[in-house]
């Protein structure tokens, strides 16, 4: 089941969720809407390579907004700082991003009970389109869970996106056991 707004207000009151900065107006029915953050990353290397660190070079989006282009792959974060302790929270585009021909995320819409940080953004864009900092980008949903949770993101050990960031984090894939 997904919470609704009044559910996420009462979650957020118990401390089992908690989203800074919060602004009522960014709560929806049955979500809560994320802006673009500050920076934007993309990878220096042309080839990746999944048994190795590919590094980023992350940028500031200037005043005047910055134009995202086809065949690029692009590392954004959100605004907010997340943390969700009891519930599975899914992130999706919205709807009016989405028809700009912006796609937020490849395959990481899902996030862990216990995942406490910003949303590195996984964007790609079918024709150019100018973006901005501050801009609404996605909205959170949370899922209920079912039983009881033996495995917090949080106090993984082998958890690889527990440092707090303002800034887009590339894949740690190479930190893998495989």
């Amino acid at each position: 089941m997904i919470l609704s707004d009044k559910q996420i207000l009462e979650e957020m009151e118990k401390g089992t969720i908690l989203v800074e900065p919060f602004d009522r107006a960014s709560l929806g029915t049955n979500s809560y809407d994320v802006r673009l953050g500050r920076y934007l990353a993309l990878y220096k290397d042309e080839v990746l390579d999944a048994r190795k660190h590919n590094e980023i070079e992350t940028f500031e989006i200037p005043e005047e907004g910055y134009v995202l282009e086809p065949g690029k792959l692009y590392l954004g974060v959100t605004l907010e700082y997340t943390e969700t302790h009891a519930h599975v929270p899914f992130l999706e585009g919205k709807s009016s991003v989405g028809r700009l021909g912006i796609d937020i995320h490849a395959t990481a819409g899902k996030g862990d009970v216990g995942f406490c940080n910003t949303w590195t953004l996984e964007i790609s864009v079918s024709q150019k389109v100018r973006v901005y900092y501050g801009m609404p980008i996605g909205q959170l949903i949370y899922f209920e869970v079912k039983g009881g949770i033996e495995n917090y993101y949080n106090k993984k050990k082998n958890a690889k996106y527990n440092h707090r960031t303002i800034t887009p984090v590339e894949s740690m894939m190479w930190m893998n056991e495989w």
